[in-house]
Formats: C-alpha cells, structure tokens, sequence
C-alpha cells in the first residue's frame, strides 16, 4: 500500500509541475571562472591553473496567491547541484524558504569586513572557518525573513543534521540548531553610510560525555559596522564562539578591512584578522591573518586576485600559510 501511495503522490507531483511550468518563468545565468593559483614554499601546488563553470536556474510564479520561486546553481563543470532554495514569499507575513546552501540566517553576515575580492582567510590551510559564525548553517535549514522599520530579520533552523541530502531524511549525524541575524543601515539613525548587523545562535551539544557539570549548546554570536565615505568603505567585525562540549575551544575573531573604489572599474582593499583560540585546558593561541585584494571590471568580464597570509594557523602555533590567486571571469 505504502508504494501504491508513493507512485500515485509522485504522479501527482508531476502533474502540478507541469501545470506551473506553464505560469512559470526560467531563467539561466552562469559564468566562467579561470584561475592561476600559487601556495607556499611547503605545498605543492601541481598544476596552478583551474577553471570550473557555474550555471544558475531560477523560477517563479503565482500559487494561490503567492510568489513561490526557486533557485538551483551548479558548480565545477555540472559536477551536480551545489546549491538550491525554495521561496515562499508571503507579502507583508514575510518570506518563507527551504535552504540547500544558498546563504540564511546568521551565515549571512559571518564575515562583512569590506574587501575587493575575497575575504583575507579564503584558500588557507587549516579550519578556514574557525572564527566564522553560523550555528545552523545553509543546508538543510528553513528560513525565514522579514523587514520592520529598516531593519531586516534572517532566521535559520534545523532539525539534526545540516547534510545536503534530497527527498528523504539526511543521513549524516549532527544536532539541532538555530540563529539568526538582524540587519539595517543607518538612515534610520541619520548616519548616512553606515551599514550594520549583529546575530546569535545556538546548536545543541548533543551527547558527549561530561565529567562534571551539565552540557552546554555551543553559542554563536557576532556584531559588525560598516561605514562608507564617498569611494571608501572602512569595517569592522567582532564574534565570539563558545563551545559546548567538554575540551572544546571558544574563538574570539576581531576583524577589520578598508576597500577603495579608484574608479567605477577598479577596487583595492585590505584587512586584517585576528581569531583567539582560548584552550582548554592548554595555552591559549591568537591567528593572525591579513589581505590585500584587487578587482578590475570591464563589462561581463572581471580581473581579480588576492593574497592572504596567516601565522599559528587553526590555532597551531608556528603554522603559516599563504595562498596567492588571480582569477579571470567571463558572466553569461
């Protein structure tokens, strides 16, 4: 009975989607990105050349009175789906979406500091997300947005696990979790310029084992402010982590950068980035990374590169890295 069931639901699925593809509009973007790569002196970088393609579909349409729409993108020459998002958008009640990987809640504003290009820990060695907050993340989470008074609310959560998985329950382990982000700018203050957001969080510590005391959720927090005068936009960016299982480490991250808008085609910016990893139990270890980016846009082509270096990378004292990378990109 259960796969008679199945069938006919499946059956009938089909039929709705061909129906809404007759009110439905898609559309297909994409681009090609070709980059030359070099690592440090201790890495082998092999061959330094790469190129992958990304394809982006996208459609919307009237269902009962709502805008529902969809977004799917594919990376690394069809390599398969890499992100998607199903929107409910609801009016004056808000959006409503289903996240695979396109961005939500307190992802959104992990790391705001103003660059050129890249952010300064993009293509590093180690945990390159130690210090970035999102305790939900982008996958497998619902999510739900909604602007009052200048100020825009970004939810995330999930229940278990945030594997990427399709019509069926993820198989990979995880625990619950949730965040969101608050953002705004400062007209409403009268502070022309000025962009800001702060977030919080928290995912379930799950069942470790504790020796002493009670479990605590791991909590994400995080503010940030940016400020732009005439072609220069300067920011900075404070967030905190707070592990919730016996030994775990809390990051403490303190970042800023400066970007540099030379003229309508050419951007340069800088930054710097600092992420405590306070130890239990073991000495305490602060990274320090810093960047400098260049991008220079003509039409649907775009020039860019970047180079990032950190010493006591992941919080391992006397590990460094640098990554240095150019990158060519054709829109269609």
């Amino acid at each position: 009975m259960d796969t008679i069931k199945k069938v006919g639901l499946t059956a009938l699925a089909g039929s709705l989607a061909a129906v809404s593809a007759n009110a439905a509009e898609m559309t297909v973007s994409g681009a090609t990105l070709l980059t030359y790569t070099s690592e440090d002196a201790t890495e082998v970088t092999g061959n330094p050349f790469g190129m992958k393609t990304n394809l982006g579909f996208t459609a919307s349409g009237d269902v009962n009175g709502y805008t529902v729409s969809y977004m799917q993108t594919s990376k690394d020459q069809f390599a398969g789906m890499s992100s998607a998002r199903l929107t409910i958008d609801m009016g004056d009640m808000g959006t409503l979406a289903y996240d695979q990987g396109s961005g939500s809640g307190l992802a959104t504003i992990d790391d705001k500091t103003p660059t050129a290009a890249e952010e300064i820990w993009d293509g590093l060695d180690g945990l390159t997300t130690g210090g970035l907050v999102g305790a939900a993340g982008s996958s497998g989470v619902f999510n739900y947005i909604q602007t009052f008074s200048g100020v825009t609310f970004n939810g995330a959560a999930r229940k278990g696990s945030g594997t990427s998985n399709s019509d069926g329950s993820s198989s990979g382990a995880g625990q619950s979790a949730w965040d969101f982000a608050l953002t705004g700018s400062g007209d409403t203050m009268g502070i022309d310029g000025l962009a800001w957001g702060l977030g919080y969080g928290e995912s379930e510590a799950g069942t470790e084992a504790f020796t002493t005391g009670s479990p605590h959720d791991t909590e994400h927090m995080t503010v940030f402010a940016n400020y732009s005068m005439g072609p220069v936009t300067f920011g900075g960016q404070l967030s905190h982590i707070a592990g919730g299982k016996v030994g775990a480490n809390n990051e403490n991250t303190q970042a800023w950068g400066v970007a540099f808008n030379v003229n309508d085609n050419l951007s340069v910016s800088y930054g710097e980035r600092e992420v405590e990893y306070a130890k239990a139990g073991a000495v305490d270890v602060t990274e320090d990374g810093d960047g400098i980016a260049i991008a220079y846009t003509m039409g649907s082509m775009k020039i860019a590169g970047n180079r990032n270096e950190v010493s006591d990378n992941d919080g391992t004292a006397g590990s460094e890295d640098s990554m240095t990378e150019i990158a060519l990109s054709f829109a269609f």
